[in-house]
């Protein structure tokens, strides 16, 4: 099993949504967020005052998901997450030793 990160922008979360659901993903975590990388934030106006705005508003989309989709998921985020912009984000894998759903006791491939 792995856990699927990815921090995108806020208005991309439904076009991703929509795609998951469509290959029968529907669960997921989403967390409003923020950050600073390469972009190094952004310049706004507020009545004739300049302030600067070092970290910017992301999304952080967590999916867990069996080792054979992990392909599939990252391919179908970049598609409707791309903007071609700087700060489109970043999508982060990492192994997942187990999963438990609370309610059934449910372990592993079971729990997701």
């Amino acid at each position: 099993m792995k856990m699927i990160t990815a921090l995108i922008k806020p208005f991309k979360l439904d076009e991703v949504r929509e795609a998951l659901a469509n290959i029968g993903i529907n669960g997921m975590t989403v967390t409003e967020s923020k950050g600073i990388g390469r972009q190094k934030g952004h310049v706004e106006m507020y009545r004739a005052a300049e302030y600067t705005i070092d970290f910017v508003p992301k999304l952080k989309v967590e999916i867990v998901v069996k080792q054979e989709l992990v392909e599939p998921v990252i391919e179908l985020i970049l598609k409707h997450a791309r903007t071609e912009k700087i700060g489109d984000g970043k999508i982060m894998v990492t192994s997942l030793e187990n999963v438990v759903r609370i309610r059934t006791g449910e372990q592993g491939v079971d729990a997701i």
